[in-house]
């Protein structure tokens, strides 16, 4: 891989490390237990930016020296490390941050800036080649990113494995995985820290493309999440209105708002998004309730033998079957048909709970404008039903 296809990648993973970082800052503010992850993420995304060619040689450019740059990029990675840190005890169920976390951090950044000073002259950072500013300082950033990532990659790859969540699981699969790429990349620094040639593992950065990407796919997994069940509840709301709209005209005193257009409902909800479709299946079982007296004599067993001339596969021949007989019984009370005294007897929703019940009603909504609306012309008058 060249220099150059290498240096873009990592800037692509940096910038979708930041898109990352900007999504979930709006969750990270709200809710205290993801902002030591934000917060690790982000000073993540910060160190690697500060380490872009796209900056670096700007900088080097115009100030003519790289030495801050690179003290800001490694303090910055340090402060990273003690946010993975507070994540780590968060996710091990240890509430407060330890009292000796935070000084631990600033002494270790006091000392870092001290044996920068206090080095000889030198106009950059490298591992390799002459360590500068020093071997000690070196020895510290290393150590420091190398234990820190130890721990999060088995606290991450255990508890990963215990947790029941699939979203929590994969966000924290990946940020392990993540962050075993950063191990990598500070392996290989150490290994060119003790053998003192600054072309070996010249390839290192393709590490921290991977440790960003994986990262920022860590902590996007919610958002995906949240996307997944938008879509979701959108194809299901679109699925369910032909049903929701023709039983909502036939009752409306059960409808919570005026019915409006299937568009209308999808993009602009009178309810909150996340509650449109537990609102039509509400409204729906309501509805399909209050129809039950004007069901005609006889539909139930009609439909049944309708339903089963037409094919209808089993699993879905019981919603089949409820959609044709409340077709009938909407008929009936549109056309101003009196209530029967016998009705269906039972809704055919009970039990399972509301993914069951969904389910059901989206196979009810799939026979409705065909095989329902057939049935209802067939059982529109007392002689057709009789039969």
């Amino acid at each position: 891989m060249s220099a150059d296809i290498e240096a873009h990648a990592q800037t692509a993973g940096v910038i979708l490390l930041w898109v990352a970082v900007l999504l979930r800052a709006r969750g990270a503010v709200r809710c205290p237990a993801q902002r030591a992850l934000w917060l690790a993420v982000g000073t993540a995304a910060l160190a690697m930016t500060l380490n872009l060619p796209v900056v670096t040689r700007p900088a080097g450019e115009t100030f003519g020296r790289s030495a801050e740059l690179a003290e800001a990029r490694n303090l910055t990675g340090v402060v990273s490390a003690g946010a993975v840190l507070h994540f780590l005890l968060a996710t091990a169920g240890v509430r407060r941050v330890p009292r000796v976390l935070v000084p631990a951090g600033c002494l270790t950044i006091a000392l870092l800036l001290f044996l920068d000073r206090h080095a000889g002259p030198h106009d950059e950072h490298r591992v390799a080649g002459g360590p500068s500013p020093s071997v000690a300082y070196w020895l510290i950033v290393i150590g420091v990113h190398l234990v820190v990532n130890t721990l999060c990659v088995l606290v991450c790859w255990h508890y990963g494995r215990r947790t029941e969540s699939r979203s929590l699981a994969a966000g924290l699969r990946l940020f392990g995985l993540g962050t075993a790429f950063a191990w990598v990349y500070w392996a290989g620094q150490c290994v060119r820290l003790a053998v003192g040639d600054d072309t070996a593992l010249r390839h290192l950065p393709v590490a921290l493309t991977l440790h960003a990407l994986l990262r920022a796919a860590a902590i996007l997994v919610p958002v995906l999440e949240a996307a997944r069940r938008l879509a979701s509840d959108a194809r299901t709301a679109w699925r369910l209105w032909p049903l929701w709209y023709d039983l909502m005209v036939a009752v409306p005193q059960v409808a919570l708002t005026e019915p409006r257009g299937r568009v209308a409902e999808l993009l602009r909800p009178l309810v909150p998004r996340d509650l449109l479709v537990y609102r039509k299946v509400i409204e729906t079982r309501d509805a399909i309730i209050a129809l039950q007296g004007h069901v005609p004599p006889g539909a139930l067993g009609l439909a049944r033998r309708y339903v089963a001339v037409r094919g209808v596969p089993g699993p879905r021949a019981a919603a089949a079957e409820l959609a044709c007989v409340i077709a009938a019984a909407r008929a009936a009370r549109l056309a101003g048909r009196p209530e029967q005294e016998a009705g269906l007897g039972h809704h055919g929703l009970a039990g399972g709970g509301l993914d069951a019940e969904k389910a059901f009603l989206v196979d009810m909504a799939a026979a409705w404008p065909g095989i329902a609306r057939a049935f209802a012309e067939r059982t529109a008058s007392p002689s057709a039903t009789a039969k």
